[in-house]
């Protein structure tokens, strides 16, 4: 689960980290009342949207007025932000955070993250604030300072001592970084996130560190635990196909191509994804109908497949271990003909009661094609999604 940077900043100094000072505003009238209680002469007008490169698209905008505030605020709210993170369509912008304007010296990076391969906490930081850090790591690999943190001992001074002066900081900075890392690891810890990110953690032009934007990621299966944080869930920025498919206990993640796929397996389901790119393809998305569903649950599947406009055709590739093949067939029967299948169909069913399952298939009347392999299979959806 992501959070908006104006409720990352909020945990950030609930646990000690320095951030500017700024308020969020839900309309142009409470942006500019927002800039006239910081106070000043400059503000920073955010867009609050779950995506990076908010600043190269528009999203973040200085200003030097209240009147300034007011029309970015207006551009902003209630506009669609499109970066090259967030898709296409955009993000809502239902909310922008106003902050005042900070004398900035350096720009660095800084995060905290879940290492899994290692089983550590690491922590990361360049001299390369600002920059989006996948190009650092490909392009300066020697620009990037890592420490991972033993579970044991937890983060220790003279590591926060090496990337303090790895980063070219002065003493009282190595210091003040100390206390930043430690403030993200009791953050990452206590709140079970995957991710803390600083881009950029920058030096003042006094000499202060300052988190001047925040990421943190959730464990969305850890949530149970932490009620409070659960609650800022800000649905408008998912997808609705998804939240839809996780109210039915389904696994969809939406994806830019033309060919629906309803599979049952995550392995499975990728296999198939690869197949239909192989063959020409392009995925519209992941949908793992899981390994024990039900009629019901796959009716909803196809549905959710179909809801998609660009949809051009629909691959079911189904093995039969825990779950029947026949009941996969009624679903595929009650969602096609409750929202009147219109694209065409490639089925392949293996396993238990798959005879069955194709004999219903072959009875229903569907306008429909069977595959006898994988391969098949693939290579039919990729034709019908080309119109041959």
């Amino acid at each position: 689960m992501h959070l908006h940077e104006y409720q990352a900043k909020t945990l950030f100094a609930d646990h000690g980290v320095p951030v500017p000072p700024g308020r969020v505003a839900d309309s142009v009238e409470a942006a500019v009342a927002a800039a006239r209680a910081l106070g000043g002469t400059g503000w920073v007008v955010k867009a609050q949207v779950h995506t990076g490169g908010r600043g190269k698209a528009g999203g973040v905008r200085r200003c030097t007025s209240a009147a300034d505030v007011g029309a970015a605020a207006r551009a902003l709210l209630g506009s669609r932000l499109v970066t090259h993170q967030s898709g296409r369509e955009g993000l809502p912008v239902g909310q922008v955070l106003v902050e005042s304007v900070s004398a900035v010296a350096r720009e660095l990076y800084l995060a905290a993250l879940v290492d899994r391969a290692a089983g550590r906490v690491a922590f990361m930081a360049s001299a390369a604030g600002g920059m989006d850090i996948e190009t650092v790591a490909a392009e300066s690999p020697e620009r990037l300072l890592l420490t991972r943190v033993d579970p044991a001992m937890g983060l220790l001074p003279w590591q926060a001592r090496r990337l303090g002066y790895g980063l070219g900081l002065d003493k009282p900075q190595v210091a003040a970084l100390g206390e930043t890392l430690q403030a993200l690891y009791r953050l990452l810890q206590g709140a079970d996130a995957s991710l803390v990110e600083i881009n950029p953690l920058v030096i003042t032009g006094d000499g202060r560190l300052l988190a001047l934007d925040a990421k943190v990621n959730l464990d969305d299966n850890a949530l149970y635990r932490h009620t409070e944080l659960a609650a800022l869930r800000d649905t408008s920025q998912e997808d609705a196909r998804e939240l839809a498919a996780a109210a039915h206990q389904l696994s969809y993640i939406a994806l830019d191509g033309d060919i629906g796929c309803m599979v049952n397996g995550a392995g499975l389901a990728m296999a198939t994804m690869d197949l239909v790119q192989l063959h020409g393809g392009k995925p519209a998305n992941f949908l793992d109908v899981g390994g024990g569903t039900s009629a019901e649950r796959v009716a909803e599947a196809f549905k959710l497949i179909l809801s998609d406009g660009r949809v051009r055709a629909v691959l079911v590739n189904i093995f039969g271990g825990i779950v029947r093949c026949d009941l996969i067939a009624e679903g595929i029967i009650a969602a096609a003909r409750e929202v009147a299948l219109d694209v065409p169909l490639v089925v392949r069913l293996e396993g238990t009661r798959a005879t069955e399952g194709l004999a219903l298939l072959a009875d229903s009347g569907l306008a429909l094609t069977t595959a006898s392999s994988l391969t098949d299979a693939a290579q039919r959806a990729v034709a019908a999604a080309a119109g041959d």
